[in-house]
C-alpha cells in the first residue's frame, strides 16, 4: 500500500504500448499486470497463487486501484503477459521503467558508488548422469517425433523400444551392475544411431527437420558416441570437450555444469549490480543473467555498456577480483569514466632454492625507446608488440643470447634451454593500470574503502533467501533471465518502502555465541 501512495503511476500502459495490437477487445490494464508480476515476485508466490491473491486479498487491490468486487483474472494471464515481453525482447523492461520513476525522485542516481557480484542458479530441470542423459535424449525425441509423423516412427521403431524407452528413463531403474549398464549404452547408442541414419534418408518426412529435439539427439550423440565399422562406442575422457561445456538434459540444452570454490551446479549464474552511497538508497540498477561457465570478466564490459544506456554509470565500480583484469581497468575509465575498484591477481613468482627469482618487477622498462633493461644492466635487442593465447594485445622483450649465454646469474633468471631471456607484459596504459591497482592493495585507507563492496553479499543473500533468486523457475536462459529482473524489480519495490518509512538499515547479523565475544 504504501507503493501505491508513493508512486500512484510507478507503471503505464504506454509502457507496454507496443507490445499490445491497436485493434480487437480491449484486455486487462497492462501496468496493472506489472505490479502484480512485481508484487508476485515479492512474496515468492506462483501465478495461481497471485491470481489469488488478486480475487481476494485487500492489499493487493488497493495497491492495483481495484474495486472490492473486482472478480480477477485467470492465473495464465500472467504466462501471457510475460511471453508479450519475451517476444519483445523487453526482459529488463520492469526494472528499467521502474529505476526512470525512482530517477524522477531522487532515489537513484548516477556517478555515484556502485558494486556487482554473481551468484550460481540451478536450472529447472533435473541433471541427469550420462546413461540417463542418452536414454532420455532419443526417448524425448521419439516422443516429438511420434506427435508429427505417427506412421513413420512407428514402421522404423523397433519393437524393443517400445519397453525401452515408454516411460521415464531414470537411474534407479537401471542395472546395477556396471557390466550391464556399458552393454545397455552401447545398445542405446545404437538405437539412436539408427533413428539418426533413418532421419537422414531420402525417404524421411520433411517435418522431422524441424523439430529442435532432432538437433539435441545429433549434438549428444556426436559428443558421446563413436562409430567404429559400424559399431558405437562411448568416446573417452580425452574425446569429450570440457565438462561445462557439454549439454546435461535435453528438456534445458542452456544449462551447463560449472562450480566454484566448492560449489557444483548445473543451471545458470547471474550478476547483481546496486548502488551503495551511504546516504542513498541502496537499489539494483541491472541483473545479468548468462551460462554458468561463462567467468565474471567476461561480464564486466556489458554491464557497464547495460548501465550507460540506463544513464545510470557509476564513478566508482567496486567487485571482486573475478571482475579485474588489465584491458578492463583502461577501457572502463577510457570509455565511460568509471573506476573499476577490485583486487586484481598477483604476478606469478617462479620459485627458485635462494627465492631470489628475477621477476618481470625487477626488469625497468624505457617505453618511450621500447627497450627493457635486466637486473644486471643488459638491454633487450627486440621489441615484439602481438597478441597472447587468449587474443589479448602484449609485448615480448627478447635479449641477446650472448649476452645471457655469459651471464653469472643467468639460473635466477630463466630455465629456458636456449641461452637468453624473454619479458612479456601489457601495452603500456594496461601495463602502468595493473602496477596501479596492485599498488592500492596495499594502502590501509583503500582496503577500509573497500570494505563497501562486502555488501553486495547481503543483496545476494536477501535474493536467495526471501525472493527465491537461487532456482529457476522456468525453462531456458532467456525465461530465467526474465525472472531474475522480476526479483530485482520486488527487491527494490520492497527497499523503497522500507527507505521512504525511515527503516535503518539491517546491520550484519550474527549469532549469539558469536555475540558473547562481542560482549566480552
Amino acid at each position: 500500500m504504501r507503493l501505491r501512495d508513493e508512486f500512484n503511476a510507478l507503471y503505464q500502459d504506454e509502457d507496454f504500448r507496443k507490445f499490445y495490437p491497436t485493434r480487437g477487445q480491449p484486455g486487462l490494464a497492462p501496468w496493472r499486470l506489472s505490479l502484480v508480476t512485481v508484487f508476485q515476485f515479492l512474496e515468492h508466490l506462483s501465478d495461481r497463487q497471485a491470481a489469488d491473491a488478486v480475487r481476494g486479498r485487500i492489499d493487493w487491490k488497493y495497491a492495483l486501484g481495484l474495486e472490492l468486487t473486482d472478480p480477477g483474472f485467470h492465473f495464465s494471464v500472467l504466462t501471457e503477459f510475460r511471453a508479450r515481453l519475451m517476444a519483445g525482447q523487453a526482459e529488463h523492461l520492469l526494472l528499467d521503467t521502474m529505476l526512470e520513476r525512482f530517477k524522477g525522485r531522487d532515489l537513484v542516481k548516477a556517478r555515484g558508488k556502485q558494486r556487482t557480484d554473481s551468484t550460481h542458479v540451478l536450472a529447472a530441470v533435473h541433471d541427469l548422469h550420462l546413461l540417463e542423459l542418452v536414454a532420455e535424449t532419443l526417448r524425448a525425441t521419439l516422443n516429438d517425433l511420434a506427435a508429427i509423423v505417427p506412421e513413420w516412427i512407428r514402421a522404423i521403431a523397433q519393437p524393443v523400444w517400445f519397453e525401452r524407452y515408454g516411460h521415464r528413463i531414470e537411474d534407479y531403474r537401471l542395472p546395477k551392475s556396471q557390466e550391464k549398464r556399458q552393454a545397455l549404452a552401447l545398445e542405446i547408442g545404437a538405437d539412436g544411431f539408427r533413428l539418426l541414419d533413418a532421419l537422414d534418408a531420402p525417404t524421411a518426412p520433411a517435418e522431422t527437420g524441424k523439430v529442435p529435439m532432432v538437433q539435441t539427439l545429433r549434438d549428444v550423440w556426436r559428443v558421446h558416441y563413436a562409430r567404429d565399422d559400424g559399431q558405437p562406442r562411448w568416446r573417452a575422457g580425452t574425446e569429450l570437450p570440457p565438462v561445462g561445456e557439454r549439454l546435461q538434459s535435453p528438456y534445458d540444452p542452456e544449462m551447463h555444469y560449472s562450480t566454484k570454490r566448492q560449489i557444483e551446479w548445473s543451471g545458470y549464474k547471474v550478476h547483481v549490480t546496486e548502488t551503495c552511497d551511504d546516504d542513498a538508497a541502496h537499489l539494483v540498477t541491472h541483473v545479468m543473467t548468462c551460462p554458468a561457465m561463462q567467468p565474471d570478466m567476461a561480464s564486466t564490459a556489458d554491464i557497464h555498456t547495460c548501465l550507460a544506456n540506463k544513464g545510470l554509470l557509476p564513478a566508482e565500480h567496486f567487485v571482486d577480483a573475478g571482475y579485474v583484469d588489465a584491458a578492463l581497468l583502461v577501457g572502463s575509465q577510457r570509455d565511460h569514466g568509471i573506476s573499476l575498484e577490485g583486487p586484481v591477481r598477483a604476478v606469478a613468482r617462479r620459485p627458485s632454492e635462494a627465492q631470489q627469482a628475477y621477476e618481470q618487477r625487477h626488469f625497468t622498462i624505457d617505453w618511450e625507446r621500447e627497450q627493457v633493461t635486466c637486473p644486471q644492466g643488459k638491454t633487450s635487442v627486440t621489441w615484439r608488440a602481438g597478441l597472447d593465447d587468449a587474443g589479448a594485445p602484449r609485448i615480448c622483450a627478447i635479449f641477446s643470447r650472448t649476452d645471457c649465454g655469459a651471464c653469472a646469474v643467468r639460473a635466477l633468471c630463466t630455465s629456458a634451454k636456449e641461452a637468453r631471456r624473454s619479458v612479456y607484459f601489457h601495452p603500456r596504459p594496461q601495463y602502468e593500470a595493473l602496477n596501479k591497482a596492485r599498488a592500492r592493495m596495499n594502502d590501509p585507507a583503500w582496503i577500509e574503502r573497500y570494505h563497501i563492496r562486502a555488501g553486495i553479499e547481503g543483496t545476494l543473500s536477501q535474493g536467495v533467501r526471501a525472493f527465491g533468486m537461487r532456482r529457476s523457475r522456468y525453462i531456458g536462459l532467456a525465461k530465467t533471465g526474465l525472472q531474475q529482473v522480476c526479483t530485482a524489480a520486488a527487491l527494490n519495490a520492497s527497499r523503497v518502502v522500507h527507505w521512504l518509512a525511515g527503516t535503518p538499515r539491517a546491520k550484519t547479523r550474527v549469532t549469539r555465541f558469536a555475540a558473547l565475544a562481542q560482549a566480552a
